[in-house]
């Protein structure tokens, strides 16, 4: 027995709140930190992290972690054995012990993982999609989860007792696949603004930030062609890119033959991307539709820019518009045209005025709609009215 789950279980014993088992296939990959800090919001439960294995990224409680694959070749074959049938005998009795009174998977191939968890224990389960796998289309799930995923689709659409999407785009996305409109709740994650706040004596700078993932979805070449439009007439404004992925190499290559400043600073931990949003002047992530049909679910990262007092400019693509309101915290350009996205960048380093009303206006709509703390408290009675409803 691994010191992971003897400390499991101990940690449950010692806590007067009902459990709630936090499904993640891998826990925890470094982009989803809306994820854990969600769960550590929770007030009214106690959350343990369950999922197939360990990811390297962000770091669990580990007294409140558990996971199928303990480690070696017997371990990943477990994990496998796992995802195909649903069976783990010895992972299935220590979260027995946990006492979990319901199961929040993330994403559909959380929950299509977490289904049979659901049945043994004979407890509620609630799916959150974040703009993935209700998007994605069938012929590009390739990967060995989706796959297991779209057999158990039509399953989940009946057995799961709530879908929660992040966003209205991501209800509609649903309801096109035929899930029941009466089982889905949209409920926006919240981000932790007593965390992120700016620093007032720290000077902005002419920067251009993007903070994202390098793939197609996140769009950042149609920020290099942007920023070279911008720096032919603001030589001094440079564009930041943190982040990593398949298309790093790549897009190295256009920011050199296409920019005169630039930076590609990799992934970063959290300290460091919110002391770039205190010196940037603005923030841009101009996501797209990728040909997978994957858009942006919601974008929690826009949520933190505004927070910051970050004005945004980015494509009114996915979800966007819900996240970022069009000429109120910043401007939103049609998906895919670049030069109107230039344009609306050189507006805004050009204009102080506009500058500051959408720095203002930021936080205080953050605090309206995507305050972590007041979006908790709604989860939480959403997990009260399905549990009340046993």
């Amino acid at each position: 027995m691994s010191a992971t789950v003897v400390s499991e279980r101990d940690g449950a014993k010692m806590s007067s709140k009902p459990v709630v088992a936090i499904y993640r296939d891998w826990l925890l990959p470094p982009s989803e930190t809306f994820v854990l800090g969600q769960a550590e919001a929770l007030q009214r439960f106690t959350p343990h992290y369950v999922g197939s294995c360990l990811k390297e990224g962000l770091i669990t409680p580990p007294e409140r972690t558990l996971v199928v694959n303990q480690g070696g070749l017997m371990g990943r074959a477990t994990e496998i054995f796992y995802k195909l049938t649903g069976l783990a005998p010895t992972f299935l009795h220590h979260l027995e012990n946990i006492n979990p009174v319901l199961i929040h998977a993330h994403f559909g191939t959380g929950g299509s993982q977490a289904l049979p968890l659901s049945r043994r224990l004979k407890i509620p389960l609630i799916v959150t999609y974040h703009g993935f796998d209700e998007l994605i289309t069938d012929a590009f799930a390739q990967h060995f989860s989706h796959r297991v995923y779209l057999r158990r689709r039509d399953v989940l659409k009946q057995e799961v007792r709530l879908f929660i999407a992040v966003s209205n785009y991501c209800k509609q996305s649903l309801l096109n696949q035929g899930f029941p409109a009466d089982k889905i709740v949209v409920h926006y994650i919240g981000i932790d603004t007593d965390v992120f706040q700016p620093d007032p004596t720290v000077e902005r700078e002419p920067v251009v930030l993007f903070v994202a993932r390098l793939v197609e979805k996140k769009g950042c070449e149609y920020l290099i062609q942007a920023m070279s439009k911008v720096q032919e007439l603001r030589p001094d404004v440079e564009l930041v890119i943190i982040g990593d992925g398949e298309l790093r190499p790549s897009l190295e290559q256009l920011a050199k033959k296409k920019l005169r400043r630039y930076q590609f600073l990799g992934l970063q931990p959290p300290e460091i991307v919110k002391a770039w949003m205190n010196r940037a002047k603005i923030f841009s992530v101009p996501s797209i539709t990728a040909k997978s049909g994957e858009a942006e679910g919601f974008g929690m990262v826009f949520a933190e820019a505004q927070a910051m007092e970050l004005p945004v400019v980015s494509f009114a693509s996915g979800a966007l518009p819900e996240s970022v309101a069009h000429g109120e915290v910043g401007l939103l350009a049609p998906e895919g045209d670049w030069e109107e996205l230039a344009k609306h960048i050189i507006l805004l380093l050009n204009d102080d005025n506009l500058c500051d009303r959408f720095s203002k206006a930021g936080p205080q709509r953050v605090n309206n709609l995507f305050n972590l703390q007041k979006q908790t408290r709604i989860l939480e009675d959403i997990y009260k009215q399905v549990l009340g409803n046993l």
